[in-house]
């Protein structure tokens, strides 16, 4: 198939390669060359706009920061609508509102054009191995053509249902993920204050009822005060907001979740905006005593 790809950072350009390593003919847009060229270097074809991208491809890809950038990808001047033929399927994979998702399906479909809200987790190693988990909101028609992209870039897919239930099903991932990492952080922040080895930690607590992938993936970033980011520490924060705003009209109060979210506030308020999430140890240190007890 042809695929583009538009949106070449953590996320989006290891997709871009397993697409190209799973045989497809890929199109990428980027706004940063650096981001292009590796990728056309690898046998990918660069083009100067979404349009240009929807026009020569089957399949988009969008791997976006938040709602207005997909907004303005997919339906602005230059956007993937405006370049589409009937039949294209847009496939965007970024974190955005449930409604935002559901009014670009209502666009795309006046033109032809099938829309699928379809975020993924699994961070960049998920991204890098192409075993993400995806989360599909969109017709089952469009769903089904999807599946051959989907098989290049994740291991998990599950359709959700209709339109914008993919990014509810992603903002469900977002709380239960955050809320684990800061027991993750909590846990392990009072494990290096008591002088346990850290080593011995993992491998305790790893093997018993209270593993998880954070513990696993981000535990040792947080014991080396690893702080590079797989998925930073201001798009979990627009993630959660998403989340806040869409309990608020079902009724549900996330209280943990908002903990967590005013952690996170403290490390951006020190510039630690691009950090990793697992940053958010950084918070609970800083509330933490002086150093080990006896």
């Amino acid at each position: 198939m042809r695929v583009g790809v538009i949106g070449l950072g953590i996320m989006g350009a290891p997709m871009a390669r397993n697409l190209l390593r799973a045989g497809h003919e890929v199109v990428v847009h980027g706004r940063r060359r650096a981001r292009v060229d590796p990728l056309v270097a690898l046998g990918a074809r660069a083009a100067d706009t979404p349009a240009a991208v929807a026009a020569a491809t089957e399949s988009v890809v969008t791997c976006l920061p938040d709602g207005p950038d997909v907004e303005l990808v997919v339906t602005g001047p230059d956007g993937v609508l405006a370049g589409a033929t009937r039949g294209l399927v847009v496939i965007d994979t970024s974190t955005i509102a449930p409604d935002t998702a559901r009014t670009l399906a209502a666009r795309s479909a006046e033109v032809g054009v099938g829309f699928l809200d379809a975020p993924v987790s699994g961070g960049e190693q998920g991204a890098i191995a192409g075993t993400l988990s995806i989360m599909a909101g969109g017709e089952p028609d469009v769903f089904a053509r999807a599946q051959s992209v989907f098989a290049a870039i994740g291991r998990t897919v599950t359709h959700m249902g209709p339109a914008g239930q993919g990014q509810m099903t992603k903002l469900v991932n977002q709380v239960i993920g955050v809320t684990t990492l800061a027991a993750v952080a909590e846990g392990l922040t009072l494990a290096a204050h008591a002088g346990l080895d850290p080593e011995a930690v993992l491998a305790a607590v790893g093997s018993g009822a209270a593993t998880s992938w954070q513990l696993q993936n981000l535990g040792p970033r947080i014991q080396r005060g690893d702080w590079a980011p797989g998925f930073m520490v201001r798009l979990q924060q627009k993630d959660l907001r998403l989340a806040f705003a869409a309990a608020a009209r079902v009724g549900v109060a996330l209280p943990a979740t908002a903990v967590v979210h005013q952690l996170l506030a403290s490390v951006e308020a020190r510039g630690g905006g691009a950090l990793g999430t697992q940053a958010i140890a950084q918070a609970l240190e800083e509330l933490a005593g002086s150093g080990p007890q006896p």
